[in-house]
């Protein structure tokens, strides 16, 4: 992330040149999502989801979402060519990117018939991207860092700088709030994907089109992501629990045993780390 405008430039001069930076975009397209979400939220708890104004703000904070991760992944590949590297990636190296994944669910959804919990998601990511953005570049634009009293210095010997109360709460909320945030939003992804298969059983229009694309969305999180891992673990073992229950019939524990199985098995065939050379790409954040 770009660092703040130097303080001693006119404060409009400051906003100016931050405002001018892809950076910037960025931050305005989750800022943007996080209001469509809130807009949608509440025309959906009053029963009003399909109003105009409703569809205007589901399908606007998909197109916000596809911009944002659209960012990322044009910095991503524009870094890559500035570094020397002429070589791009192929096809199956973009796929295994998270933000590339993100880029195209977003696509799936805005042009897809709408499914609420598909924002959540998004939603919570953009939390703490607006969060972090607000805290490492906005404030210090608005409010630039004062130097603290003669004789104070920070741990690299640099002249200290006195603290920012709002930035510092911000901080302590990414940070104390980051990981339940992310277990969150991956049991909502996992519950997505039976709601997307519930649509499936049913025979809604193009929701076994859906589900394939998403299954296939659902297994590269579980293999890029600890935190999808850890709740499909989690929900493993709490329906083992139940199975394990004596008044459970014998035909349902064989079912399970079953289902168990046949996911192992899809798992390992479907691990892209063996058709990508057997390589385990360090996993990227979304962002």
């Amino acid at each position: 992330m770009a660092p703040p405008p130097p303080a001693s430039m006119p404060l409009g001069q400051r906003l100016m040149h931050l405002a001018q930076t892809l950076q910037f975009g960025w931050f305005v397209g989750h800022l943007t999502l996080l209001f469509c979400s809130l807009r949608y939220s509440l025309s959906y708890i009053t029963f009003n989801s399909y109003s105009r104004s409703a569809r205007f703000s589901y399908r606007t904070a998909f197109v916000a979402a596809a911009a944002t991760y659209g960012i990322v992944v044009y910095k991503a590949l524009r870094a890559r060519s500035r570094a020397g590297n002429r070589q791009q990636p192929g096809a199956l190296s973009l796929l295994t990117d998270e933000n590339v994944q993100y880029l195209l669910m977003a696509l799936v959804w805005l042009f897809g018939r709408q499914i609420p919990l598909a924002l959540l998601p998004f939603t919570v990511y953009s939390v703490f991207h607006v969060a972090t953005y607000t805290r490492a570049n906005l404030i210090p634009t608005i409010q630039p860092p004062q130097q603290a009293p003669a004789g104070s210095s920070s741990p690299g010997g640099r002249p200290a700088t006195k603290p920012n109360a709002l930035a510092d709460t911000i901080g302590r909320f990414v940070k104390d709030y980051y990981d339940a945030s992310m277990t969150l939003v991956a049991s909502l992804e996992i519950f997505l994907w039976f709601r997307v298969l519930f649509s499936a059983i049913l025979f809604t229009k193009g929701s076994w089109i859906l589900l394939a694309i998403y299954t296939v969305f659902v297994r590269a999180r579980y293999s890029q992501s600890t935190f999808v891992q850890s709740a499909v673990g989690h929900g493993v073992r709490r329906v083992d629990a139940l199975v394990a229950n004596q008044n459970t019939p014998p035909a349902a524990r064989q079912a399970w045993e079953t289902m168990k199985s046949y996911g192992r098995k899809a798992t390992e065939s479907t691990d892209v780390n063996r058709f990508a050379g057997g390589q385990r790409a360090a996993p990227k954040k979304a962002q």
